[in-house]
């Protein structure tokens, strides 16, 4: 059976004195997710928005995909079946 959805998703971004915040809030209909992303600026490095946009972001989406991926290991379990289970690789880059 064919299946036809859309998610709205909203990107938020945050700058103040070298740190970047980002919130990205997921809205199915159903329901709504929210993932946070944080990115801290080296005083010693040159000051390049981008970078800590990009990094604040990724970091958000990459915490709203792990509640996700988390959200459908509760359904399956919920119907009897097994999940395995996986630890997200690390990155490098500017720290957490």
């Amino acid at each position: 059976m064919p299946h036809t959805a859309e998610w709205k998703v909203r990107l938020y971004l945050f700058e103040d004195e070298g740190t970047t915040k980002a919130r990205v809030v997921l809205d199915t209909g159903d329901t709504s997710l929210t993932g946070h992303g944080t990115a801290h600026r080296n005083p010693a490095d040159a000051e390049v928005p981008e970078i800590g946009d990009e990094l604040a972001a990724g970091r958000a989406l990459r915490d709203l995909g792990q509640q996700l991926v988390d959200a459908a290991a509760r359904d399956i379990d919920g119907m009897g079946a097994s999940v395995t289970r996986r630890e997200p690789p690390q990155v490098a880059g500017w720290p957490v």
